[in-house]
């Protein structure tokens, strides 16, 4: 494991699908494989208007005044893989770090820069549910924000913003992780028990 770095990813985007949409903001904290924090970075990605919806802009905090010095999606990436510790098998993670990946594939690909992440992620709300499970606890939906509140780290409505995301899905990762206490499988997965009776 020492030799495994984590980047906590968060992107905004102009809409949820890749050939449609631009990414318009990225945040990571890269942690060592203790999820130390090592660096952190937030970029502004400048974007095309006609690749950013209403509804897109409205959660995320798109304003084409406050974009009007963002650097382009080549120097972003170009940034983002600088960042990565070299030698290291760097791994996304986050919340719903699966879409993130999804664009930012497309984005490396589009630019013709070598994608500087593992094929594994490591992803919060897959951490969320196996708590649950453990702490006997159900939830009422697997989201970055059910996770945090749950976990007592906000007591209301989060602004999309790409480096606060990232932050708090390291803050609600480090949470749970910490409180994932061995149990017997049966008391954990009461349904485990059932099925493994002679």
């Amino acid at each position: 494991m020492p030799d495994f770095v984590f980047a906590f990813l968060d992107c905004e985007f102009g809409g949820l699908d890749p050939e449609l949409h631009d990414i318009t903001e990225i945040g990571v904290i890269v942690t060592d494989y203790r999820l130390a924090e090592m660096a952190s970075a937030e970029w502004k990605v400048a974007a095309r208007a006609e690749r950013i919806s209403d509804a897109a802009a409205a959660i995320s905090g798109y304003d084409p005044e406050a974009w009007r010095d963002a650097k382009s999606l080549r120097q972003v990436l170009t940034e983002l893989s600088a960042l990565m510790p070299a030698g290291k098998t760097v791994v996304p993670a986050g919340q719903n770090v699966r879409m993130d990946v999804l664009f930012l594939e497309r984005g490396y690909k589009s630019c013709g820069i070598p994608y500087p992440f593992d094929y594994h992620v490591i992803d919060l709300a897959t951490l969320f549910y196996a708590w649950s499970l453990v702490a006997g606890e159900p939830v009422a939906a697997l989201s970055l924000r059910q996770a945090a509140l749950t976990a007592g780290l906000i007591d209301g409505p989060i602004p999309h913003r790409a480096l606060a995301d990232a932050r708090l899905a390291l803050d609600a990762f480090r949470h749970y992780v910490g409180r994932l206490a061995l149990r017997p499988p049966a008391e954990a997965v009461p349904e485990l028990a059932k099925a493994s009776a002679p």
